[in-house]
C-alpha cells in the first residue's frame, strides 16, 4: 500500500526474497505478494529503478507485472533476474512492452525463456511499420 502513494522512492530492490512465498526451494507458491506489487506499479508515479532478482515470481508473476508495466509510464529499468520465468511469462511481458514507451532496461537472464518466449520479446520490440 506504501508504494501505492509514494512520492519519492526512485529505486526499488527487492532482490533474493520471498516475495511468492517460496525461498531457496522451501515454501508454497502464492502469488499475492507479487500480485499487490503489480497493483502498486499501476498507480505509483515515481519509481523509475525496480529489481526483483530471485524471486521465483513465475510466469503468473510475470503476468501481474506485465499488467503493471501496460499502464505504468515512468519505470525505465526492470530486473527480473532468475526468476522462474517461462514462455507464458514472457509472452505476458511482450504484451506490455508493445504499449510501454518508458522502459528502456529489461533484464530477463537465467530465465526458462525458450525460442518461443524470445520470439515473442523480440517481435514487441520490433519498431511498428504503420500499416
Amino acid at each position: 500500500e506504501a508504494l501505492k502513494v509514494n512520492g519519492v522512492l526512485t529505486s526499488l530492490n527487492l532482490s533474493d526474497n520471498a516475495l511468492c512465498g517460496v525461498k531457496f526451494g522451501r515454501g508454497s507458491y502464492d502469488a499475492s505478494g507479487i500480485q499487490a506489487l503489480a497493483e502498486a506499479l499501476k498507480v505509483n508515479g515515481v519509481l523509475k529503478t525496480l529489481t526483483l532478482h530471485s524471486n521465483n515470481i513465475g510466469d503468473e508473476g510475470a503476468k501481474a507485472i506485465g499488467g503493471a508495466l501496460a499502464v505504468n509510464g515512468v519505470l525505465t529499468k526492470l530486473v527480473l533476474v532468475d526468476s522462474n520465468i517461462g514462455d507464458d511469462g514472457a509472452a505476458a511481458l511482450a504484451s506490455a512492452l508493445r504499449v510501454n514507451e518508458v522502459l528502456t532496461k529489461l533484464d530477463l537472464s537465467v530465465n526458462y525463456i525458450s525460442d518461443e518466449g524470445a520470439m515473442a520479446l523480440a517481435s514487441a520490440l520490433r519498431p511498428s511499420t504503420g500499416c
